[in-house]
């Protein structure tokens, strides 16, 4: 029986985990005023018949905290990757020289940041419902294996277990989303 109260506080901790994890990347795209290559992990770029992420098909480098350069692998990508990023709207105009794309990163409005504010906190909110529904369902099972055999002794333990677990993830995605919201409000 606390074999299988163990299994369920491991299946709650990867949930929770998981939800922390997706955050992290999640906010890892944000364009926050300055210079960063994440930003084109989403851009899918129609690479011979397949949508690919700019990543994979050139390299994506910031030479100052302003500029982004990508520089495809391919010669014959430059259009497409252009094309990619003015549709993906991630808000810059890509400017090319016929051997790489320079995008230049414009100043973030203090409307904008705002709403990347806003956004952040909308996410990280999610992600501390999903949290919470982890917890939820961790503790339904182990009320259930009272029934089956397991001590309340030893099911308080795995219930404080699993409430301390989930304290700890959503006091880290508290720290994510204060960090994130310290970086758009960096002039």
């Amino acid at each position: 029986m606390i074999e299988k109260a163990n299994q369920i506080l491991a299946k709650a901790k990867d949930q929770m985990n998981s939800a922390s994890k997706f955050l992290e990347e999640s906010l890892r795209n944000y364009r926050a005023g300055k210079a960063n290559p994440s930003i084109f992990n989403s851009v899918l770029v129609d690479y011979y018949g397949s949508k690919t992420p700019v990543p994979q098909v050139a390299s994506v480098t910031t030479p100052d905290a302003r500029t982004i350069m990508i520089q495809p692998w391919d010669r014959n990508l430059i259009g497409a990757i252009e094309k990619a990023i003015l549709a993906a709207n991630v808000g810059m105009t890509p400017q090319n020289n016929g051997e790489t794309i320079r995008c230049n990163v414009p100043a973030l409005t203090e409307e904008r940041r705002k709403e990347l504010i806003k956004k952040a906190k909308a996410e990280g909110e999610n992600a501390k419902t999903v949290i919470r529904n982890a917890r939820r369902d961790a503790m339904d099972a182990l009320k259930k294996c009272i029934k089956e055999g397991l001590g309340e002794d030893m099911e308080k333990d795995f219930e404080d277990k699993v409430q301390k677990v989930t304290d700890e993830l959503v006091k880290a995605v508290d720290g994510l989303v204060a960090t994130k919201e310290k970086e758009i409000l960096t002039v």
